[in-house]
């Protein structure tokens, strides 16, 4: 399958499951290639053909962005080097969660989360620690007895008990020796960072220095601008309160700038953020919603409700709900 039929396909899948799904960021260098929205779920999808793609430049950039828009980074693909990806099987790639179609649409269509996640040594699920020891307790065993069952040792049960994740294998016995259901569901959109890879993400990129003078204006304004390297704008601002947040472009407006703001405009509406791009000289006043601002009008700007209105009159221009 083609990348493009396989990016069809997934956002095919998603608009089925009742998500709003941005226009697809098709410009380099991308670190996601749409964006997504149901309800408060906000999706960033990287999809891939082989996941071994996915490298950790991106993946720290995609997890940074996710927690600037409140939005869930996540790769959906087909294979890594070795192998197709396991239906019912949540994998991470630097801190990312990444699953395969079938998967996806098991979650998002079928409402039925993934049990099983990998991780260095092989695949595990999430055990409930209390039912367990309930079922333990019940059946008048003794650690040692569950332990001599399971073939492992008295403190593994003992850690199981506390909230150790099991081998899919371990958990298959569980089930069989107790005839319930010992397993959780792998928290895919919430909780993820439970059993994602141990890794911090990296700090912001440094500013390009062409865009300092917008950074400095944005922070003059009451703005933490953080400056992204793989995204399809330059910076995502947010207010002190945390309740208000900007995607920024700023180039020459060419062809290539009208692409960008048309993206930025798509991804806004779907994270419900506003959008502006920053040029040399105008020759309209917005790009589908994304308003157009010159370097000399930003450099004037005092205060954020001047750079608000500015962006509201300038995307309501096409009709923009912005």
């Amino acid at each position: 399958m083609s990348r493009s039929a396989l990016v069809g396909n997934v956002t095919a899948m998603l608009e089925d499951a009742g998500f709003v799904v941005s226009e697809r960021c098709a410009i380099r260098p991308k670190s996601f290639d749409v964006a997504a929205r149901r309800g408060e779920e906000v999706l960033l999808v990287k999809i891939l053909g082989n996941i071994d793609a996915f490298d950790g430049h991106t993946g720290a950039e995609m997890r940074r962005l996710g927690t600037y828009l409140g939005a869930t980074p996540m790769v959906i693909g087909l294979r890594t080097r070795d192998e197709e990806l396991k239906p019912g099987v949540t994998y991470f790639r630097h801190g990312v969660p990444v699953l395969s179609p079938d998967t996806a649409m098991d979650l998002f269509v079928e409402e039925v989360p993934p049990l099983i996640y990998a991780a260095p040594g092989g695949l595990y699920v999430n055990i409930e620690s209390e039912v367990l020891a309930d079922a333990r307790e019940d059946r008048d065993w003794s650690l040692g007895r569950l332990a001599n069952e399971l073939g492992v040792s008295r403190r593994t049960v003992s850690k199981y008990e506390d909230g150790m994740d099991a081998s899919v294998e371990v958990a298959s016995q569980l089930q069989e020796l107790f005839d319930a259901p010992l397993t959780s569901p792998v928290e895919v959109l919430d909780g993820a960072d439970e059993v994602r890879e141990d890794e911090e993400t990296p700090e912001d990129p440094e500013v390009d220095p062409e865009d300092e003078p917008i950074v400095a204006v944005l922070t003059r304004v009451g703005f933490d601008v953080h400056p992204t390297d793989r995204a399809p704008f330059k910076t995502v601002s947010e207010n002190e309160r945390r309740e208000e947040e900007m995607l920024t472009g700023h180039s020459e407006l060419t062809k290539t700038a009208e692409k960008r703001a048309r993206i930025m405009s798509s991804v806004g509406r779907v994270t419900r953020t506003r959008s502006v791009y920053v040029v040399e000289r105008a020759t309209r006043k917005s790009v589908e919603g994304t308003a157009i601002v010159e370097e000399s009008e930003m450099e004037d700007i005092r205060e954020a409700d001047e750079l608000r209105d500015i962006i509201r009159e300038r995307a309501d221009i096409e009709g923009s709900s912005a």
